[in-house]
């Protein structure tokens, strides 16, 4: 399996940054949402990684 950090196909609350961050590390998304909310910089952080990261491949 490709373990690369890309996107998330079916975790998306906006464009799947934060699913594909915890599918990544295996953590839940929840977790990586709330850790988003506090971290300073969180919105041009969050604009570079939804432009700079791949989609996954969509699963059947």
């Amino acid at each position: 399996m490709d373990h690369k950090l890309r996107k998330s196909s079916s975790d998306r609350a906006i464009s799947g940054v934060c699913g594909g961050i915890a599918e990544y590390f295996g953590i839940p998304s929840l977790a990586v949402r709330l850790i988003f909310i506090f971290l300073p910089g969180n919105l041009i952080i969050y604009i570079i990684l939804a432009n700079a990261l791949e989609d996954s491949p969509p699963s059947l």
